[in-house]
């Protein structure tokens, strides 16, 4: 089943897309259908997109009236998204990173770059980092992912067949049929309990390859805690991009 990132780590349908006008701007506007939902939810996301959460018992007709009804606050939202810092284009020296759940700082140590506990060599003339940090992470995340995926499927009796790490860009992760176990390389970024739910969230599949309610009551005895990774992904994982 197939972990899907772009509504961060929400249990929902596929979405449907439609338009709002929100003052002079017609905004891309997500109708998303959850089934745990028990009322509508609005949320501005960072790429400027509406999200609409749609309970069980609700319908896309009802969802449009309820974000309608809430343009002012859209507005209001609006505003303060645009006075937010900008996240640069650049890794330069000093810029913030998130590197497993901690934000860290890029820094010179003697002719080279240090971010966490992580050294890298690079070249006298690079002025952005960031390629070479993105592609050590993912080195990282190729050699570490794998190795968590097998000792928990371990612990808890769960057979997989493969585990692969790479560069989704809607979902944390995926798991297949057959038992393989597809992972996003940038939960390296992410703090140890969000990586191990997001693990333990795919190997719930090979028991439920849904997300009905026994799956998710699967996903409770594997991770009692996964609300507390759900809301960490929901407030942070926007830094990762």
């Amino acid at each position: 089943m197939i972990f899907n990132r772009l509504f961060r780590i929400k249990k929902a349908t596929e979405p449907t897309t439609h338009a709002l006008q929100v003052g002079s701007r017609s905004v891309p506007l997500l109708m998303v259908h959850h089934p745990r939902a028990r009322r509508y939810l609005l949320r501005l996301r960072p790429d400027g997109t509406v999200r609409v959460t749609i309970p069980r018992r609700g319908n896309i007709k009802e969802a449009r009236y309820f974000a309608a009804r809430n343009i002012n606050w859209l507005e209001e939202q609006f505003q303060g998204l645009a006075a937010q810092p900008k996240t640069p284009d650049t890794w330069g020296l000093e810029t913030g990173i998130l590197f497993r759940g901690e934000m860290v700082r890029i820094e010179a140590d003697d002719g080279k770059i240090r971010f966490g506990s992580e050294m890298l060599n690079v070249s006298d003339t690079t002025t952005d980092f960031r390629p070479a940090i993105k592609k050590h992470m993912r080195k990282l995340a190729a050699r570490e992912l794998p190795a968590r995926v097998m000792d928990l499927a371990s612990l808890y009796g769960i057979n997989v067949t493969r585990v692969t790490v790479r560069n989704q860009k809607t979902r944390w992760g995926s798991c297949s049929r057959k038992g393989t176990i597809s992972l996003n390389w940038e939960l390296i970024q992410t703090p140890a309990f969000v990586r191990d739910y997001i693990i333990l969230h795919e190997l719930a599949h090979r028991k439920h390859m849904n997300h009905s309610d026994k799956f998710w009551q699967e996903v409770e005895r594997l991770c009692p805690d996964y609300l507390q990774a759900e809301a960490w992904v929901k407030q942070q994982g926007e830094l990762l991009r």
